[in-house]
């Protein structure tokens, strides 16, 4: 069923479909389509410079589906525990083809599962956190696309120039679940805000900034605290003009997840000061990735052993500010020769 959404006071109109295509009978919603787009190139920026994080791309392969899965899954059970509406049977609270991911339980999900899944294989967690950070900024500013679509999560009335409108806005806020702050109404007649756009604004916006700063990263997680300032201001600003959140204080118009953006805010910005006190003064240092093989030779040589095993050698880290292709280039001369080592110390524990 196509949906006419229009944007008056720019003279817009788009005929919009849920569905982007049928395969054997079943509907891929464009909310999907659009979602996996980000995650892809997400998934792509980080296999792209995860060596200039010390991260080897094999190792990540496994933390990147850990998080994935159980970030997806913590961001439905984070939108289902926080939805006004009533889900009747089990399949209701799993189907997320209509939409309804939590983004905050997305990334508490992510990264707690993830960084267990760093520890796992052997990952630089903070290094992890920093990069994934960025692909959270290119999925989210892509996915919000998929509310567009479904004609979910607006705001208000307004009258500015980019107010939209379609039969499913007014739909939703004559019929639906709308939580308002007490005293004020809404008329589902006129234009509402798109918060949608908004959003994918500031979390593109986010990414660029953040893609000129990483080379400039003092400390590992110093992106990961500005994503969490980043993304928490303006979520606190766009999450006020919804029609759909959960209220925790009518009376203020105080959301659940206005809560939880201030307090990543100033969590973030309470981290920041320390660790840029603490590293003033000392360009970060990266440790070179060591490869999935010699991982497993290290391992191999620890249970001879029946002791720990360094990795460490002349020339085993950069500075996070020297260029891609250095890294990519150092990194390869590091692993032959640490293979070359563990091996010789393997056949001399024979």
């Amino acid at each position: 069923m196509n949906t006419i959404v229009t944007f008056p006071g720019l003279g817009l109109e788009f005929e919009i479909n849920r569905v982007a295509f049928t395969i054997g009978g079943i509907n891929i919603y464009w909310y999907g389509v659009l979602i996996a787009c980000g995650l892809l190139l997400a998934i792509f920026f980080g296999f792209r410079h995860c060596l200039e994080s010390g991260i080897d791309p094999d190792a990540m392969v496994d933390v990147v589906v850990i998080g994935t899965v159980l970030g997806i899954l913590s961001a439905r059970a984070y939108y289902v525990a926080m939805s006004p509406y009533a889900f009747d049977s089990l399949w209701d609270v799993l189907d997320i083809r209509q939409g309804g991911l939590g983004i905050y339980g997305g990334i508490i999900g992510a990264l707690v599962f993830g960084g267990l899944a760093c520890k796992w294989r052997k990952v630089p967690v903070l290094a992890m956190y920093d990069l994934t950070s960025m692909g959270f900024l290119i999925g989210q500013g892509i996915g919000r696309w998929g509310n567009f679509v479904n004609q979910e999560a607006f705001g208000y009335n307004t009258t500015l120039p980019w107010g939209m409108y379609s039969e499913a806005t007014r739909a939703y806020l004559t019929y639906g679940s709308v939580t308002l702050p007490a005293g004020m109404t809404i008329d589902p007649s006129l234009p509402v805000h798109p918060t949608f756009l908004y959003e994918s604004i500031w979390c593109l916006a986010g990414f660029v900034f953040l893609a000129f700063y990483y080379k400039k990263r003092r400390f590992n997680g110093d992106i990961a605290l500005l994503y969490l300032i980043w993304y928490g201001a303006g979520r606190f600003w766009i999450e006020g003009l919804r029609t759909d959140s959960l209220l925790l204080v009518p009376s203020i118009g105080l959301r659940a997840s206005q809560l939880v953006a201030a307090l990543a805010v100033v969590g973030g910005i309470a981290l920041q000061i320390f660790l840029s006190r603490r590293t003033a003064g000392k360009p970060l240092m990266v440790d070179l990735a060591v490869s999935a093989e010699n991982r497993a030779l290290q391992s191999k040589l620890e249970k001879k052993t029946g002791g720990p095993v360094s990795v460490e050698m002349e020339g085993s880290a950069l500075y996070a500010a020297l260029p891609r292709k250095e890294f990519a280039a150092k990194t390869a001369e590091y692993n032959a020769a640490l293979k070359a080592r563990l091996e010789e110390e393997l056949a001399q524990a024979d």
